[in-house]
């Protein structure tokens, strides 16, 4: 049995043996593996942990090629109404009013707690993301 399952996560690792990802064509392909194996129904214990092995090289990857930018406060909020396509009256539920929305994107407003509260229930993230760092 152990034999079994050893055998089935070599065949794994010669599908598509594991190594550092350079170019960002390496990149689409190891995942695309990790997403045919997370269409499976059930993953065995052996492509658990190939895809985790997998997952680890992705993450090295990106933390060493992509940058992310460190956005807190107004800076997140423009980034998200430019990501997601809104309109600052999208944003009229959380601020009241369309002019303050602006006064708060272009810093002459500050955020309250209760637009921090509505921000973070409308992202769905944490209220800490919108306090500005120093």
């Amino acid at each position: 049995m152990l034999a079994e399952k050893s055998d089935r996560y070599i065949e794994l690792l010669q599908s598509f043996p594991p190594r550092p990802i350079k170019p960002e064509t390496e990149l689409e392909k190891v995942q695309e593996i990790i997403d045919g194996l997370l269409d499976s129904r059930e993953l065995t214990s052996e492509q658990r942990d190939y895809m985790n092995l997998l997952g680890i090289l992705v993450h090295e990857y990106k933390d060493k090629y992509v940058s992310i930018p460190d956005l807190s406060g107004v800076d997140l909020l423009n980034a998200l109404i430019e990501e997601l396509s809104l309109k600052q009256k999208d944003l009229v539920p959380i601020f009241k009013t369309e002019s303050i929305v602006s006064a708060v994107l272009s810093g002459q407003r500050k955020f309250t707690v209760e637009h921090i509260e509505k921000l973070a229930e409308f992202f769905k993230v944490s209220p800490s993301v919108f306090f500005s760092k120093p």
